[in-house]
């Protein structure tokens, strides 16, 4: 597993090499001080988890998450315990309290590793792409394919999934561009829908159609994307 090591204090990101030294199936493809460097560095080198600490100048680790479009399994490491109950909220693979114990991280490793195991006799499975949503003091790691709805609110998209309905920082458009055009459909100038999780469709007066998602809400489909959709969903 290729491990990228985000920390502002090097006496830090030594402490962490030298645990996971203890773990050969572990390589660590770099380090970055900053969640700017880090940024640049999760780009270049794809790493499949992150040892992430979350206070850092210049934005935390949460900022990192939110900036980025796919989000690699997260081990938070950090001296501070009240940021534990926002991490597990985030659904972070763990969260550990430095000065880190050798046999806490070893656990939080086997749960990294279990996470990507595959089945017996089948291929390493994929990572899932997820998305991290930052709204207010409140965060979520998100599976795409667990997200309905993206409405497009100015230069912010609020996010339908479950019950919940946060807003980030992000503009329809920009989300478009790295969605999957075979799965995720750009219904209208506000909305792009999930269309696995489209439960009907029905016609309209417009010449358009009415989807009616999971869980809601409904979405219209202009006329001039009507025909569009019928291709994709094979209607």
């Amino acid at each position: 597993m290729r491990v990228l090591l985000v920390d502002d204090e090097r006496l830090a990101r030594a402490e962490l090499r030298r645990l996971l030294a203890a773990h050969p199936d572990m390589e660590i493809v770099g380090e970055a001080a900053s969640a700017a460097d880090a940024l640049t560095q999760i780009a270049a080198l794809q790493p499949d988890l992150l040892l992430l600490d979350v206070q850092m100048p210049g934005g935390s680790g949460f900022d990192l998450l939110a900036s980025l479009d796919s989000v690699p399994d997260v081990i938070f490491t950090t001296a501070f315990d009240h940021y534990a109950l926002q991490a597990f909220e985030v659904n972070a693979l763990d969260y550990l309290q430095k000065p880190i114990q050798p046999v806490r991280m070893a656990a939080a490793l086997a749960r990294a590793a279990q996470r990507r195991q595959p089945a017996t006799g089948a291929l390493p499975r994929p990572a899932p792409q997820k998305l991290f949503i930052k709204d207010g003091e409140r965060c979520w790691f998100i599976g795409l394919h667990d997200i309905r709805l993206f409405e497009s609110e100015g230069n912010y998209t609020r996010v339908y999934f479950g019950s919940q309905q946060p807003l980030m920082l992000r503009t329809l458009k920009e989300l478009e561009e790295k969605l999957d055009p075979q799965r995720f459909f750009r219904a209208s100038r506000r909305h792009i829908v999930n269309l696995d999780l489209v439960r009907s469709v029905a016609p309209n007066d417009a010449g358009g159609l009415d989807l009616a998602l999971q869980d809601g809400p409904a979405v219209e489909v202009s006329r001039r994307r009507a025909a569009q959709f019928r291709t994709l969903a094979d209607l």
